[in-house]
């Protein structure tokens, strides 16, 4: 129910966007205001047929929800959901005397503004209300301050949907016919999803390169010496560099303007050898000073990073923990490209850090942070910690990963505010002579921290977990130059070059914020998008591109260019924002991008989708295999290799750069499951084993039926036709040791075990597991070797017992691995073996392994993010309320009239 408080002075009602941030406002503001939500947007384009208002629904672009034809009027409908709030918020406003909107201060919460006034079409007074953060004094000042709608935003805002609409509608369609039905396209998503496919097509055409070295430990004979030796790698033979990994190409040769020395194994063995009782001496010490400046507050780019990196989130994840932090009053509005601080906030940082640090951790003057990012759209905080004075993590009462992305806020945000770390870089060169006569030198360096500033209070992670971390330090002996050496060890060290990385949500976020495609506060969804429609899936934390999102990247690029075009995607970000910033209008852009011409004459996505007869379906997703006569070619079903018209499956967890050559024919190697088992002694029809989409199976196959020549034809339907018999497999079976025996016992389930109480039970092998079913009640059995031996009083001693349900129904097995404590709920995390498959589990979420996942490689990082969506996507805990005697009922009110 909304705060209400009467008041001489009037009723002010103040909408938000949720019913969190509601509750918490309300809480803030005095008598004579009333707090309500809109529950986000209350309504947008129509949704589906039965969405369009009758009077538009014969109009050629009515399926659009765009009226292209005119003005490119969008076509609003309230949200069939939203009704009864909206009617809640009328209601409202009718008692009021002012209307405040205050949704959020971006294009979206602008335009959700907007839509609120032109819906409920209030006859007050009507005031924007903005505030960056939710704590009393923001309140006080947003509801003092108010300004006027932003039009330019809500037009930037309103492009943006329309732009995002006449893509997704115009291009999913040929998807749908070109490649498989049901898929999707957006203006960023396809791009993003491109992104990922050129990663994974890099990493299949890369070949790897090997190189060798050598691995000196050199000992300065110093007893007192802490360290007394290090280690230096070999660097340089008469004068020429020995070849590392970024002197070689992709193609795994050296590069062309290369001029180094490329050591095999076998020479470098043998260098090792001549250099056995050789002497060496420090040639050189190179000391600089080292500095490390704080890492700038968080935005939401960079917020989305850390989380992925120090907690495991996904970006998606971590935008719902921080919106929840938000509305609750803890932290400053969440999608923000800025990086500056209030002096407000500046002073609570410097001051916290003083107190738990000292004074000697802060500079003279505060620092001031200015971004970085071009087109940085809100005049927005930095995401910090809310109020005057920031509260300590412990002080907050927080707990889970609420508690966890706090701190990290917080740590960022003070640390911010502190001193430099400062200390010493050294490289120390080595050299000697050969047996025969090689002039060699070996490298190290080091590196140590006098002051560590900052770095107390906070240190960033790093997408590739072999780089040190900025507080790290690598000591070395207090070496000068002549200094003669000892070598106690001489290694020869082989190195492989690596393939570029998978991308990582957080390396995608920043690689889409470095080109400036889409919008910062977008990508959470985008990267959800992606792995939702399954052009991505996950293998660790790298996202790997699937083999339909080839097929779909392939399309996009060969027929529609300019829509998957980097630069073309960010030129389109720049426009929205001369738009908001009133140096564009809206019409002429969507007229050029719909429609084509402008100064390049370019062609309009309408031409685009207009003739789709050159576009061959078949070839769009076949992919030859290097080095074979094979193609893979993406079905309707998947994946799937084709040589000559023989086909075989592609494992559904197989990586595209997996796929080799020996690879593929290690594949077609494989029985094709196809095994003639012998005849059915009773019906003499075939039994045969097969590997099907679902898994392996035995079937019958049944003689082809006589036609009758006088019989009038007509059209069989399918109910009408003879099925075989089909049974799967049990997992205790395989396609290469199944008997005739055992196909004919498969083919008896489902069995008639009996009758109980005057109904059939009978044996099942369901999706779930194996089950007794006796009418609408059904009963698991232990195991699939119970279908085939269950009898009728063994069935009844079971249906006597109370049904049990869940995971735990079955006797706990052993768990298949144990990863360690989870970092939210401070439990046990496990992997066991479910009815739907392997899951993760703290004891109290569960949540199943998902494409890439697999018990043997997943680590307690991914487990922890699995079980943290599972716990977001958990319904809320329903409320038990003592039932009250029904109260008089007062005269019905006449209802208030539709618009």
């Amino acid at each position: 129910m909304p705060a209400k408080n009467g008041s001489a002075g009037g009723t002010r009602l103040v909408i938000v966007e949720s019913p969190a941030k509601a509750k918490t406002i309300a809480g803030y503001l005095g008598r004579g205001y009333i707090v309500e939500s809109s529950i986000g947007h209350i309504r947008d384009l129509p949704e589906k047929a039965d969405d369009i208002p009758e009077k538009f629904k014969g109009a050629p672009w009515a399926r659009l929800g765009v009226n292209v034809e005119h003005e490119f009027e969008p076509l609003y409908v309230v949200n069939p959901d939203k009704r009864s709030q909206v009617n809640k918020l009328r209601q409202l406003l009718k008692d009021a005397d002012e209307l405040y909107l205050a949704t959020d201060e971006d294009r979206e919460g602008e335009a959700i503004a907007w839509h609120l006034r032109e819906v409920l079409k209030p006859k007050v007074p009507v005031h924007r209300m903005v505030f960056h953060e939710i704590t009393p004094q923001a309140i006080r000042d947003a509801v003092a301050n108010p300004r006027d709608l932003n039009l330019r935003l809500v037009d930037a805002q309103e492009t943006r949907r329309i732009l995002d609409r006449l893509y997704g509608y115009e291009v999913s369609p040929v998807l749908w016919k070109k490649v498989k039905p049901r898929l999707s396209a957006g203006r960023v998503q396809s791009v993003a999803t491109r992104l990922v496919v050129e990663r994974e097509r890099e990493r299949m055409a890369f070949t790897v390169a090997h190189y060798w070295d050598l691995q000196a430990l050199f000992d300065t004979g110093k007893a007192d010496e802490r360290p007394r030796d290090f280690t230096g790698t070999l660097t340089g033979v008469d004068g020429k560099r020995v070849a590392q990994g970024r002197d070689f190409a992709s193609t795994g040769q050296l590069k062309g303007n290369a001029n180094v020395l490329h050591l095999s194994e076998a020479a470098a063995g043998e260098l090792a050898g001549r250099l056995q009782g050789s002497s060496f001496a420090v040639r050189s010490v190179e000391r600089k000073p080292y500095t490390r400046k704080p890492y700038a507050p968080f935005r939401t780019t960079t917020l989305q990073q850390e989380a992925s990196r120090k907690l495991g989130f996904s970006a998606k994840y971590t935008m719902q923990v921080a919106q929840r932090l938000y509305e609750n009053g803890f932290i400053t509005y969440m999608r923000t490209d800025s990086i500056t601080l209030s002096e407000t906030a500046v002073a609570a940082a410097r001051s916290q850090a003083v107190k738990l640090y000292g004074a000697a951790y802060v500079p003279d003057k505060p620092r001031v942070y200015s971004s970085k990012v071009k087109s940085a759209q809100e005049a927005h905080e930095a995401i910090r910690p809310s109020g005057e004075e920031f509260r300590t993590p412990g002080e907050t009462g927080l707990s889970g990963d609420m508690f966890r992305l706090y701190e990290l806020i917080w740590q960022r945000t003070v640390s911010s505010q502190m001193k430099d770390a400062v200390g010493e870089s050294i490289t120390v060169k080595v050299g000697g002579r050969s047996s025969a006569g090689e002039d060699v030198e070996f490298s190290a360096s080091g590196r140590t921290i006098t002051f560590y500033g900052f770095l107390k209070a906070y240190v960033e992670g790093a997408d590739d977990p072999s780089t040190d971390r900025d507080d790290s330090e690598k000591r070395l002996p207090n070496l000068v130059e002549g200094d003669a050496l000892s070598v106690t060890r001489l290694d020869v060290a082989g190195h492989s070059t690596k393939p570029p990385a998978r991308y990582t949500e957080a390396s995608l976020v920043k690689e889409l914020e470095d080109r400036e495609i889409g919008r910062p506060s977008t990508y959470a969804s985008i990267i959800g998008t992606i792995l939702d429609r399954g052009y991505v899936f996950k293998k660790g934390t790298a996202l790997v591109p699937s083999f339909l999102a080839f097929a779909v990247v392939n399309l996009l690029e060969q027929h529609f260019g300019n829509l998957v075009d980097y630069d073309f995607t960010a030129d389109m970000e720049k426009v929205l924002d001369d738009i908001a910033n009133d140096r564009a209008e809206r019409v002429p852009e969507l007229q050029r991008f719909y429609y084509g011409g402008g100064e390049d004459g370019d062609e309009g996505l309408k031409e685009m989708v207009t003739d789709l007869g050159d576009i061959d379906a078949k070839e769009i997703s076949s992919f030859p295999v290097k080095g074979t006569d094979i193609v893979l070619r993406v079905g309707r079903y998947g994946p799937y290799l084709d040589r000559d018209g023989a086909r075989v499956n592609v494992p559904e967890d197989m990586t595209p750069d997996e796929l080799t050559a020996d690879k593929a024919e290690e594949l077609f190697s494989r029985p094709t499951g196809d095994r003639q088992l012998g005849p059915d002694p009773v019906t003499g029809h075939m039994i045969v084993a097969k590997d099907g989409r679902y898994g392996p199976y035995v079937t019958e196959v049944l003689p082809e039926p006589v036609a009758d020549e006088e019989a009038p034809k007509r059209r069989t339907k399918k109910a009408d036709a003879v099925k075989p018999r089909t049974s799967s497999l049990f997992k205790s079976m395989s396609l290469d040791t199944i008997t005739l025996d055992d196909a004919l016992k498969l083919l008896t389930i489902p069995r008639v075990v009996g009758e109980l109480e005057g109904e059939e039970v009978v044996a099942h092998n369901g999706k779930f597991g194996p089950y007794l079913k006796k009418g609408t009640d059904s009963r698991s059995l232990g195991s699939e070797d119970d279908l085939l031996t269950v009898t009728i009083d063994q069935a009844k001693e079971l249906f006597a017992q109370p049904k049990q349900r869940g995971r735990g129904r079955a006797a706990a097995a052993a768990p298949l691995r144990e990863l360690g404590d989870d970092p939210n709920s401070k439990k046990p995390v496990v992997v066991k073996e479910g009815r739907f498959g392997p899951y993760v589990t703290d004891g109290e979420t569960n949540a199943s392994l998902r494409k890439g996942d697999t018990v043997e490689d997943i680590t307690i990082e991914r487990a922890a993010e699995l079980l943290a969506e599972r716990r977001e996507r958990a319904p809320a805990p329903k409320k038990t309320t003592t039932r009250k005697a029904p109260a008089k009922k007062a005269p019905a009110k006449k209802p208030a009239a539709k618009s």
